[in-house]
């Protein structure tokens, strides 16, 4: 796509950039390099066009667009095929469409705003426009119908990594430059914050499908499949992750954003170009196992339910225990008050100390 190319140039450029070096290096013509330089300025971006010198990009604009992504993305298959609205009904249901209609394996589907925004249980997820990302994956996996619920985890562990490695992005206001980790005076974590690898994470994950900042949501997941018996049509995992919110409804009092994290705003696109390369990288390692045996230490690292007392809410059977992780089929183990350890695959895990539970 020439526009995503002339973008991905551009940006990795700080001086001007001739018309006719894009015209070589691409194999078009100075009308069709006009003609994409016109369209990305009709989406915001800042270009500046002298006679003589070429294209150079002043400012990047927060914008979610198919040209956007795809100069970001590093992956083979992943969001490769990309469809993004200004405003649809839910990413998931449009990911589903696609599936019935032959999209191919990879697809991502992204909204600046959702009107029936939807979370695990049918809960409706709010979904204002131009401050958070709203994506939906579609995946046609080879696997076992059963091993399917472990993508939500798959998905919860890359989405956290590439939060992570976002936050530690930042260089300049309004600005995350690849490559460049932020520089910090003291080593040890922050309130809210851990420590994997030696490196200061702020996002961590509460099982099985958020992600959370300082004990307040960040993200939450939700995976539909469409399956028989014995194989699977298709699965669409979808994310929404609250990025740039500054001021979330009173309703919501328990959400966070990347945003109140940093002090800054963030490139939802970058965040979205990360999780599809973090995701692929997991997903692969997923693929040869179908279990999470390769990633579980380093989710566990990640995951603030462990070692927590929490309340585990299946109909007719509430109970507590201690969360002790995961095992590697993605199931939360928990110690009852008897010593038991039980692994809770069904129901609904609530985090006491986390999300405000006493």
């Amino acid at each position: 796509m020439i526009k995503e190319e002339i973008l991905k140039a551009l940006r990795a450029s700080e001086a001007y950039v001739s018309g006719q070096e894009l015209c070589e290096r691409f194999g078009v013509s100075r009308t069709a390099v006009w003609k994409a330089v016109t369209r990305l300025k009709e989406e915001g971006y800042a270009i500046d066009s002298v006679s003589n010198k070429g294209y150079c990009l002043k400012e990047l604009p927060d914008v979610v667009t198919e040209a956007e992504i795809g100069s970001r993305l590093k992956t083979r298959v992943m969001g490769r095929s990309c469809v993004c609205f200004d405003t649809t009904d839910s990413t998931n249901i449009q990911a589903k469409r696609l599936a019935e209609e032959g999209a191919p394996h990879g697809t991502l589907v992204c909204a600046e705003r959702q009107t029936e925004g939807r979370g695990r249980r049918g809960r409706s997820w709010s979904s204002p426009p131009g401050e958070a990302v709203y994506m939906s994956l579609l995946l046609r996996p080879e696997i076992r119908p059963e091993h399917a619920s472990m993508l939500t985890l798959v998905m919860g562990f890359a989405a956290a990594r590439a939060c992570n490695e976002l936050l530690g992005r930042m260089t300049e206001p309004g600005i995350v430059e690849p490559g460049r980790a932020e520089t910090r005076a003291e080593d040890a974590p922050q309130p809210g914050e851990m420590l994997l690898s030696g490196k200061t994470l702020r996002i961590g994950l509460k099982w099985p499908n958020d992600l959370v900042l300082d004990g307040r949501k960040a993200a939450g997941i939700l995976t539909e499949m469409s399956a028989e018996i014995d194989c699977i049509h298709y699965v669409v995992i979808g994310v929404g992750i609250n990025v740039n919110t500054q001021i979330f409804p009173e309703s919501l009092t328990q959400a966070a954003s990347l945003r109140q994290a940093a002090g800054r705003p963030l490139m939802r696109s970058e965040l979205i170009a990360l999780c599809m390369e973090y995701f692929e990288e997991y997903y692969g390692q997923f693929e040869e196992t179908e279990d999470l045996s390769s990633m579980r230490k380093d989710y566990e690292e990640l995951l603030v339910n462990k070692g927590r007392q929490v309340q585990v809410l299946e109909p007719g059977n509430e109970h507590t225990g201690t969360a002790l992780g995961i095992n590697d089929q993605g199931e939360l183990l928990v110690r009852l008050s008897d010593g038991r350890i039980e692994q809770v695959y069904a129901g609904e895990v609530s985090v006491r100390g986390v999300y405000g539970y006493v």
